[in-house]
C-alpha cells in the first residue's frame, strides 16, 4: 500500500547518512536492471524444437493411415490451419482495436503486435543535461550514475549534492521506459537537490534537457513514498508501454545503519511534449 508523501523533517543525523540512505535503494535498481537482462537473455535464446534429420519417420498404420490420407489428401494438417486461423483472428481482432480504440486481446499475446502509441513523442537516445521543476523552483544539472564497486546504483558525491544524477543503465529520458533520476535529500550543511520533490503534485510538470538540445517535458502522475523494504520494482522500473520518468529520493523517519531513511519518495511522470531548446 502507498500513500502521500508526507513533508519530511530531517535532523543533525539524518544529514549525515543520506549518502548510504540512498545506496540502499540503488540495490534495488541494480536488481530490476538485472531481472530485465535475465528476460532478454531468456528471449533470446527461445527457439522452436525441430526434428532430428537422421530420424526415420514412424510407418503408417494400414487402415487408419489409408483413410487419413483419403480423407484429407495431401495438404496442410489441421494443427497448421488451426494456427491459421487463429492469427486470422487475431489480426482482425487488432484491426478492430485500432478503429474502435477498444483493447480486445491480452497485453502478454499481442506484444509486438500494436503499433505503437501515437499519443505522446518518442524521442531518440540522448543523455539528460539539467533538470527544472519551476513548481519547486527546482534548476539543477544531471550527470551520469552507473553501478557502483559494491553492485549498487552509484549516487551523485556529496560535494555535487546539489547536482541529480542519472541512471546510465537504464533509458534517456524520452526513450521507452522510464528513465531514472536520483538526489540527495539533504547534507550535512542542510537541504540538497530533492528536498522538496515530495511537495509535487498531478499535473506539475518537469522538463529535461538533453545533449541533443531538446527539452523532454513530463506530467507527474503521482508522488508516492515506499518502504525501502517493500518497493514495487515493477511498478517503478518495469513499465515499458511508454517514455516515463522516475525522480527518487529518500524519506521517511531516520532508522539509521545502511537504510537510512526508511522510506523512498518516488516521482511517477508520462512524457507529454518535446520541444527544442534555446
Amino acid at each position: 500500500m502507498t500513500r502521500r508523501s508526507a513533508r519530511a523533517r530531517p535532523d543533525r543525523r539524518a544529514r549525515f547518512r543520506a549518502g548510504p540512505a540512498l545506496r540502499a535503494s540503488g540495490r534495488l535498481v541494480a536488481r530490476a536492471s538485472g531481472r530485465l537482462r535475465v528476460v532478454a537473455s531468456q528471449a533470446a535464446s527461445a527457439g522452436v524444437a525441430t526434428t532430428d534429420p537422421a530420424t526415420r519417420p514412424l510407418p503408417s498404420s494400414g487402415t487408419a493411415g489409408s483413410l487419413t490420407r483419403r480423407r484429407f489428401g495431401t495438404g496442410p494438417g489441421v494443427p497448421v490451419l488451426a494456427i491459421a486461423a487463429l492469427m486470422v483472428l487475431i489480426v482482425a481482432m487488432l484491426g478492430v482495436e485500432q478503429v474502435t480504440g477498444v483493447s480486445l486481446l491480452p497485453d502478454r499475446l499481442s506484444a509486438g503486435l500494436r503499433p505503437p502509441p501515437k499519443k505522446f513523442p518518442v524521442l531518440p537516445a540522448s543523455r539528460p543535461t539539467s533538470l527544472a521543476i519551476g513548481e519547486i523552483d527546482l534548476q539543477a544539472p544531471v550527470h551520469d550514475v552507473g553501478i557502483a564497486a559494491d553492485g549498487t546504483i552509484a549516487v551523485p558525491d556529496a560535494t555535487r549534492a546539489q547536482e541529480a544524477g542519472w541512471y546510465d543503465q537504464g533509458p534517456t529520458p524520452g526513450q521507452y521506459g522510464p528513465a531514472v533520476i536520483v538526489g540527495h535529500v539533504d547534507t550535512t550543511s542542510g537541504p540538497a537537490v530533492f528536498h522538496q520533490l515530495r511537495e509535487l503534485r498531478n499535473g506539475d510538470q518537469i522538463e529535461v534537457t538533453r545533449t541533443d538540445h531538446s527539452v523532454a517535458v513530463f506530467e507527474v502522475d503521482s508522488v508516492e513514498r515506499f518502504d525501502k523494504g517493500r518497493l514495487p520494482v515493477d511498478e517503478v522500473y518495469g513499465d515499458f508501454s511508454r517514455p516515463s520518468l522516475r525522480l527518487i529520493t529518500c524519506g521517511g523517519r531516520w532508522v539509521g545503519g545502511e537504510t537510512g531513511y526508511s522510506d523512498n519518495v518516488v516521482v511517477f511522470a508520462s512524457l507529454v511534449k518535446a520541444r527544442a531548446g534555446r
